[in-house]
């Protein structure tokens, strides 16, 4: 009898039965219908906490606008907000606190018309009925109000409604009140298509994207900033090219928003393409040869070595195949250039879309707090040299030339994406920049000389004396690094280019002092001056002068002069690292 006894905590009596029966069913029901067998639903983990707000209701109450009619009012047409007085001071301080101007966006209507960007041949081009849906989400911490929901009324507005899916707002940690029970309230209007997910602690903007993409059940997942205005007919383009191509991962063209006066404007061509420079920043580069020659059209799909990061569209499934992003990566950086190279190595592609253009307020900075885990300051260079060590190969190195600190720094376990990378097959970086960005300079390949420029009776070296090079620079000399440091490598090509990165040497002429010059930096082209290290000496060919420090010293921009055999202070050697 003994056995039996438990039985009694389960079915003492028949009533009971029935109703723990009942619960159970109950309990069964409400599992399989939040989480189905085979969707493979994403579980947040513990730690991040989601909270679902019960803002769906079976009618829209937003209405949309029609944009064929005239608009009046602060900001129309993409038009520029001017502010006078009290709220210009206003507007100047919040460009100090947000790096916007918020009492501009604040005038500006949610439903706000502008320019249709587009490239003319675009409106014209008819798109299948069965489009695959999409899921649009947009991450957001602390952002301010009108800027967060113009970008959601912009995509409510300018896209079909049979193909949104869902458009998920995922709060990443807020502590503004106004984003709390407010936000809860606005988007009721919006009739259930505009979710909200909160997160009970920041995870910055990487593992946030990550655990978006796996609550949406779109079948193309689409990423937003929350300061973004979707344009006319944004959506239809990204859907068609996925529909043709699931491995492509998209970018639509983004098109400047003003920070300071929200003034709308962009280009109906595409001009460039994305690039990336050896420390791991993402850089604005033109398209190449093959590629215009490949185009046939100017709203084909362009492809592009790497992507911006912030807009982007992708087949959900896909995504998340090819290893979305590195949860390991904190906060911010470089998993823009992670997912670049990734894809292309793994067999998909980086396409822009000229007929998809969206609207980006360009900010000087960032608002909030981005600082990682254990008050890391540098999450970028941390990312970055996750993104080295996976997927650079040897090529590594020319990042470590640029953060020689971060060699033995531990940046967590790599082993996981890692095996992605063997799981997937995926190419090896030489093949990245042999074939997707083949114009890629390489520094230390295929060159005469390479390393630092040193002069050995001064030690001093040619430096760049940390001058922006996004625009021509004039060169100095600085005290010879030991160990080395970016701002000190050249290299001499084999066709007699002194050159940086992107960057080459020529010589300006000065009629003041006598025969000299001093050393400019525009950028590379097939025209740039030539150079020849002949005796030690690092000779101008057009002039016939010679780098030279004599009567310099460090800090001071370095001199070209006539050349005299042996004279010690115009004898340069290559110092590799």
């Amino acid at each position: 009898m003994t056995c039996l006894r438990p039985m009694r905590y389960i079915l003492p009596r028949r009533k009971e039965s029935v109703l723990n029966l009942i619960l159970v069913a109950i309990l069964i029901a409400t599992v399989l219908y939040f989480y189905p067998i085979g969707s493979q639903r994403y579980k947040m983990p513990e730690q991040e906490g989601v909270t679902w707000p019960k803002t769906f209701t079976s009618k829209m109450r937003h209405k949309r606008p029609d944009y064929s009619k005239q608009r009046s009012g602060p900001g129309e047409n993409g038009a520029a907000v001017h502010l006078s007085g009290k709220e210009k001071e206003k507007g100047e301080a919040d460009m100090k606190k947000w790096f916007m101007n918020v009492v501009a966006s604040d005038k500006l209507s949610m439903d706000r018309s502008i320019p249709d960007t587009r490239h003319a041949e675009c409106r014209s081009v008819h798109y299948d009925d069965d489009l695959p849906s999409a899921s649009v989400v947009i991450i957001f911490t602390d952002e301010a109000w009108t800027p967060l929901l113009r970008t959601v009324h912009s995509v409510v507005n300018r896209s079909p409604l049979h193909l949104l899916h869902e458009v998920i707002l995922l709060d990443d940690f807020s502590q503004r009140e106004e984003l709390k029970g407010k936000l809860d309230e606005y988007i009721k209007r919006f009739g259930g298509i505009v979710k909200l997910i909160r997160k009970k602690e920041r995870h910055g903007l990487i593992r946030a994207k990550l655990a978006g993409a796996h609550e949406a059940t779109g079948e193309v997942i689409v990423f937003l900033d929350s300061h973004c205005e979707a344009n006319e007919g944004w959506l239809e383009p990204l859907l068609a090219r996925i529909k043709e191509k699931r491995t492509a991962v998209l970018c639509p063209i983004i098109d400047y928003i003003s920070a300071e006066t929200m003034q709308y404007s962009g280009d109906a061509n595409v001009n460039a393409v994305g690039g990336f420079w050896w420390s791991l920043h993402f850089r604005w580069d033109s398209i190449g040869k093959a590629e215009r020659d490949r185009r046939k059209s100017a709203i084909e799909p362009v492809r592009s070595p790497t992507m911006a990061g912030g807009l982007l569209a992708a087949n959900r499934e896909y995504f998340l195949e090819v290893g979305g992003y590195d949860p390991g990566m904190d906060i911010w950086g470089g998993e823009n250039l992670e997912i670049s190279f990734r894809v292309w190595m793994c067999g998909g592609s980086i396409e822009f879309i000229p007929c998809s253009h969206v609207g980006h307020i360009f900010r000087a900075g960032h608002p909030y707090n981005m600082t990682g885990p254990g008050g890391n300051l540098d999450v970028h260079g941390t990312n970055s040299k996750r993104l080295a060590e996976v997927w650079m190969d040897d090529y590594k190195r020319l990042y470590y030339l640029h953060r020689p600190d971060l060699k033995t720094k531990d940046v967590g376990d790599l082993s996981e994406r890692k095996a992605l990378r063997k799981k997937l097959k995926c190419k090896s970086f030489k093949w990245y920049l042999d074939n997707v960005i083949p114009h890629k300079f390489i520094p230390d390949e295929g060159v005469v000389g390479y390393g630092a420029l040193r002069n050995p009776n001064s030690g001093l070296c040619l430096d760049t004396l940390q001058r922006d090079e996004k625009s021509t620079i004039t060169l100095g000399i600085f005290a010879c690094q030991t160990g080395g440091s970016s701002a000190q490598v050249f290299s001499l090509t084999k066709s007699g280019q002194l050159r940086r990165e992107i960057t080459c040497a020529s010589v300006l002429r000065s009629r003041e002092d006598g025969p000299k010059g001093t050393i400019r930096m525009p950028s590379c082209d097939d025209n740039n001056d030539k150079w020849s290290h002949e005796k030690g000496q690092m000779k101008h060919q057009a002039t016939g002068f010679c780098l030279d420090v004599d009567g310099l010293k460090s800090g001071d921009d370095i001199v070209a002069r006539t050349c005299v055999a042996d004279k010690a202070s115009q004898i340069w050697v290559f110092v590799k690292f």
